[in-house]
């Protein structure tokens, strides 16, 4: 009976992947702007050079009006950050702006004033630092032309200006490299995650099966109650979902998305990868020690006596000193290009795991489940501005989008954008 629910939650996330939504903010620009303001909102990479190292990348999005950026990197060059003095860069500064990009915090006076005056001071581009953690669409004033601005504009949010101000506060160099690439009509790697995330589900509805040896299957089967022992035993194991914990997943999911949007900080992020971690850990041992015994009935039959730990197989020590090794290597290299791959394997590997634990008994519990989880994204997105004055999943999103890689999630594919090479 759970195999065949499993088979029904692979029939569902089958059917609700036919919908896939398009994440791509490049929009035209609002119809009440002026007709000079007609240039599409695009998400930028703002790229960080602290003291001539590469660093990590900050989401941006376009303003309306301004200059449009290269969609690569080549022949496009780093220039130096430079905070506008004022601050809200609404009057001349007096601070060299000239060669340069533009710090310049939102508020006191409108966009186009800030870009004037950047542009007046000679600076290359002007970077708007919003006050809070969404990416803003900057549109042009009322009534106002804007066919003298030809420098770049764009918005970054508040937690990505934090990012620049800590390097600059504590006397460092820092540049800026700014482009827009495009976006590919076929997103590769949303195909590449959706099959990962289906191959996964897969995996795990036959993962008991792909597991149970050949010999389980014999003649020479335990006796019927050591059978039956094992048989209760695993049904130990299994946590069947009810309508209650149901609930209980979605408060929970909530609660911890508030932690990250008010406490989302270094340590924070360190505590998730060191949490992701150990789940993957977990997840990763489980799947190798099954595979193996499924294969070789007496490799796991050797134990050693260890201090505090008493009778431990070898096989599970072996095994759980590569995948320890394993994580810790992905952890310290988490911001390399090819980290996404033991990433993806320490995702699967816990999901795999968790999927052989938790069972939906009935289709009651299985909508229950769907239509909190529905719920959950209306509310976040849409309905919670009226409280926090701010729609949280977008501003936690944000905050993701200048983390390139420091939050682990179960699942990603590395977008090589070929015109960067």
């Amino acid at each position: 009976m759970a195999f065949s629910w499993r088979l029904i939650g692979l029939c569902i996330l089958l059917l609700s992947s036919i919908v896939i939504a398009d994440d791509d903010i490049s929009r035209a620009a609002p119809a009440n702007a002026s007709t000079s303001c007609n240039n599409p909102y695009r998400l930028v990479l703002v790229k960080l050079w602290i003291d001539g190292a590469e660093h990590e990348q900050i989401g941006g999005l376009s303003a309306a009006f301004g200059s449009l950026l290269p969609t690569n990197t080549k022949n496009t060059p780093r220039l130096p950050a430079t905070y506008a003095k004022p601050l809200n860069g609404c009057s001349s500064s007096s601070s060299k702006l000239s060669g340069s990009i533009a710090l310049a915090l939102r508020g006191q006076c409108d966009f186009l004033t800030k870009a004037t005056v950047a542009q007046a001071g000679g600076a290359a581009g002007i970077l708007m630092i919003n006050d809070q953690e969404d990416l803003l669409e900057i549109t042009c004033p009322d009534n106002s032309t804007v066919s003298n601005i030809t420098i770049p504009v764009v918005t970054i949010s508040k937690a990505g200006g934090d990012v620049i101000e800590k390097y600059i506060s504590a006397g460092k160099k820092v540049e800026i490299l700014l482009y827009s690439p495009d976006r590919p009509i076929v997103d590769y790697s949303a195909m590449f995650i959706w099959l990962m995330a289906v191959g996964t589900i897969f995996c795990a509805s036959f993962w008991s099966e792909l597991t149970t040896s050949k010999e389980s299957n014999g003649y020479e089967q335990a006796p019927e109650v050591n059978a039956g022992g094992a048989r209760e035993e695993d049904d130990k194991e299994i946590l069947n979902i009810t309508t209650k914990s149901a609930l209980i997943f979605v408060i929970s999911a909530s609660t911890f998305l508030l932690l990250l949007y008010f406490f989302m900080s270094a340590w924070f992020v360190w505590l998730l990868i060191i949490l992701f971690s150990i789940g993957g850990v977990e997840g990763m041992h489980s799947c190798i020690i099954s595979l193996v015994s499924s294969k070789c009935k007496g490799c796991g039959r050797k134990t050693l006596n260890l201090p505090l730990l008493g009778e431990v197989s070898v096989l599970s020590l072996v095994v759980l000193i590569v995948c320890v090794a394993f994580a810790i290597f992905w952890a310290a290299t988490r911001k390399a290009s090819y980290s996404w791959i033991g990433q993806d394997i320490l995702g699967i590997c816990l999901m795999i795991t968790v999927l052989q634990l938790a069972q939906l008994p009935n289709i009651k519990v299985a909508t229950v489940l769907l239509c909190c989880a529905f719920l959950y994204d209306i509310f976040w997105v849409f309905l919670s501005p009226a409280i926090f004055h701010d729609s949280v999943m977008i501003a936690v999103s944000s905050l993701f989008s200048y983390i390139y890689f420091s939050v682990p999630s179960m699942l990603t594919f590395c977008i090589v954008v070929s015109s960067q090479f």
